[in-house]
């Protein structure tokens, strides 16, 4: 980007204007961030300086500060008619065009170079700027797009393991139940069979008991037939 050094004719830039050639001074040196620091006091005294808010914007963007190099940038174009001060706005949007880039907001890049090449359309640098953000905006679509497909395909792979083992589980939840099943069904069988024989054993234990009455009673009455014969 380059440094945008316009004089003024208007009074109220000679509020800041000495900020500002202090600012431009530490810029031209590299020093960008004293620079910054005389930018910004240029715009405590003046807030509307648009030759302060672009060479901000510039003292930031050389520090990798994209994002805020750019709102420097926006809030100097809006002080700008495009019709009629097509140069300046054709800078500010080249230059809010490339801090869109460096933020890899490719689609923001393509619509400022655009914007620039409106006022500008003889701008070869403006030009390759658009070109390459288009590339790299294309790029990012079919990134962003291939990312969606494989983010699909593993929810779909993951739906399919979930489906996967809610069958499994299901079929170990009936296999539980068949066993389940299958235990009780021979528990109640052994009660059963233990009934039985229980039964039995109780059944017999009275034939028994009725038997040895049986012959208790026979053997008293032999000996009482015997007795009334010696009588």
């Amino acid at each position: 980007m380059s440094l945008l050094l316009i004089p003024y004719s208007l009074l109220f830039a000679q509020k800041e204007a000495s900020d500002v050639r202090r600012g431009n001074r530490e810029y031209k040196k590299q020093n960008f961030t004293e620079a910054e620091v005389n930018y910004r006091r240029g715009l405590e005294k003046n807030k509307n300086g648009y030759e302060a808010h672009y060479n901000l914007g510039d003292a930031l963007y050389r520090q990798d500060k994209y994002a805020d190099a750019q709102a420097e940038f926006e809030t100097a174009a809006k002080m700008l008619d495009p019709k009629a001060d097509k140069e300046r706005y054709a800078k500010a949007m080249h230059n809010i065009g490339n801090c869109s880039f460096a933020q890899q907001q490719y689609d923001k890049a393509v619509a400022a170079y655009q914007q620039s090449l409106r006022a500008n359309p003889k701008d070869n640098e403006t030009r390759y700027n658009l070109v390459k953000a288009m590339e790299m905006l294309q790029q990012q679509q079919q990134q962003q797009q291939q990312n969606q497909q494989n983010q699909d395909q593993q929810n779909q792979d993951q739906q399919n393991q979930d489906q996967q083992q809610q069958e499994q589980q299901q079929q170990q939840d009936q296999q539980d139940q068949d066993q389940q099943n299958q235990d009780q069904q021979q528990e109640q069988e052994q009660q059963d069979q233990m009934d039985k024989e229980t039964a039995e054993q109780i059944l017999q234990a009275l034939e028994q008991d009725e038997q040895d009455t049986q012959e208790k009673l026979q053997r008293q009455q032999g000996k009482k037939r015997r007795v009334e014969k010696e009588w």
